[in-house]
């Protein structure tokens, strides 16, 4: 957590690097641009709003550090399709500002765009969100499939688990209470993998996002697109694994007044379709949270530095402190949000698997 602190320093601290410098120079168009960018920006105020969301934001290349002030980063490869047909390049040849192949990259929305008339293209680009979600998926499948083959080797009635099975087990263990209490003793197996899957790979995905170096950084878990996706995973296991008595209560509740009888059904479906709505809501914003919070502790340092040594020094030393305690206070929040988003989702399926009376 220090260690995260201290590099969030480090790179704001040498403005002309990190992120900041990448973005700039696809908004600019050239190096010498985002030079001029840099050093106005040093002049006049710091644009918290700006740097927090350069931070936050998605990207076609994944930097690393800078090293004797050049920029170490990942160009990824930029897959589109335009007018002219399927395009496949790395993204080192526009991330500057450069045109190539009629491509760009738009200085205000940050996505490629044709250079002739700005409209954006079927973009399946490598960028740094997608890259992070493979690498985390496969840190996954590798886990999972260790902890599987330590337990086919063993006698678990014999002998304790060990290294990476022995810190798998008890997270195994309460999701698999949790769905044998939220489902139902009946059913409950058949789901246990998919509440695993869910809430291992938030869980990771969390943890990740909270790494200051690579291969973590990346905002996956605070990317609304990706919260929908996995709530929407959930709205479909629900719905298409509903009984006839989940349906039955849903649009005709035999113990429902009848004057209440045209307008239940309504509100029932309105209810189904707010239920994916607040996962996908709840992770995304907790999460994206907790990055802005502590951006925004790490700013302050460098907007109170023009008041003055005294000023300053004291409210480096504040905000230190309640970076530290934030970095804490996210790592509880990552587990929070995995298992909270497990746990209604569990529910979810255990109300659709009613069997009525």
């Amino acid at each position: 957590m220090i260690a995260k602190l201290v590099i969030s320093l480090m790179l704001f601290a040498f403005s002309s690097g990190g992120d900041t410098v990448s973005v700039a120079f696809a908004r600019t168009g050239s190096r010498s641009d985002a030079e001029e960018t840099v050093s106005s920006r040093e002049e006049s105020d710091i644009d918290i709003a700006e740097i927090i969301f350069e931070h936050i934001g998605d990207d076609y290349q994944w930097h690393i550090t800078e090293w004797k002030g050049k920029h170490i980063a990942i160009p990824l490869p930029v897959i589109v399709r335009d007018s002219e047909g399927w395009k496949v390049f790395s993204s080192e040849k526009i991330i500057h500002g450069e045109t190539y192949r009629g491509l760009k990259i738009d200085p205000e929305k940050g996505k490629i765009v044709e250079a002739s008339s700005l409209r954006r293209p079927l973009d399946l680009s490598i960028t740094k969100n997608v890259l992070a979600l493979m690498f985390s998926s496969l840190l996954l499948l590798v886990v999972v499939l260790l902890t599987a083959r330590w337990y086919r080797r063993h006698d678990v009635l014999r002998e304790a688990p060990t290294g990476i099975a022995r810190l798998m087990e008890p997270l195994f263990a309460m999701v698999n209470d949790m769905a044998r209490e939220n489902i139902g003793r009946e059913d409950y197996r058949r789901y246990t993998p998919f509440l695993c899957m869910v809430f291992f790979w938030i869980l990771f995905n969390n943890y990740l996002g909270i790494m200051p170096f690579f291969p973590g950084g990346a905002n996956l878990t605070g990317n609304i697109a990706i919260t929908m996706v996995l709530a929407l995973c959930t709205f479909f296991t629900v719905n298409l694994t509903g009984t006839k008595h989940y349906y039955r209560e849903m649009f005709n509740n035999p113990d429902v007044p009848l004057f209440l009888k045209p307008i239940m059904p309504v509100i029932e479906v309105f209810s189904a379709i707010m239920k994916p709505i607040s996962l996908t809501v709840r992770l995304f914003a907790n999460m994206l949270a907790g990055h802005i919070m502590i951006l925004c502790m790490v700013c302050i340092i460098f907007v109170m530095a023009k008041y003055g040594p005294l000023l300053s020094g004291g409210m480096t030393v504040v905000s230190v402190l309640f970076g530290v305690f934030l970095d804490a206070l996210e790592c509880l929040v990552a587990f929070i949000q995995a298992y909270v988003f497990t746990m209604l989702s569990s529910i979810y399926i255990g109300l659709a698997r009613t069997k009525g009376e």
